[in-house]
């Protein structure tokens, strides 16, 4: 059974960091394509980064240079380093795996909470 289960989220102070991690469990990482999107209050969810099979990366530009996507195959894990954050980082941040084995897919975590308070 595939599963995704995001931790690391929590509440920081403008200027903090922190780090997300995406567990996956029932395929092998190695093979997807991934990334993270997340979601504000009342807001579109909103793409924040992408990794894929070659280790192409991809930000969205609210987050160039502040974000950091990686991924330990090993432990069939995705990372999303967040550094420099800001109040309109706050939302909800999902796993997401959008190709398995170049076969289309569309598998989500449950979320992990992000609160950036100013």
């Amino acid at each position: 059974e595939m599963q995704l289960v995001e931790s690391g989220g929590g509440s920081v102070q403008a200027g903090g960091s922190l780090r997300l991690s995406c567990q996956g469990s029932g395929f092998n990482f190695e093979y997807s394509d991934m990334g993270w999107f997340r979601q504000a209050p009342e807001n579109e969810c909103e793409l924040v980064s992408t990794i894929d099979t070659a280790g192409s990366q991809t930000y969205g530009d609210s987050v160039k240079g502040r974000f950091s996507i990686s991924l330990d195959n090993a432990k069939n894990t995705l990372y999303l380093q967040m550094n420099g954050l800001k109040p309109e980082d706050t939302g909800t941040y999902y796993c997401r795996i959008d190709s398995y084995c170049r076969v289309p897919v569309d598998w989500w975590g449950q979320g992990t909470e992000v609160i950036v308070s100013s």
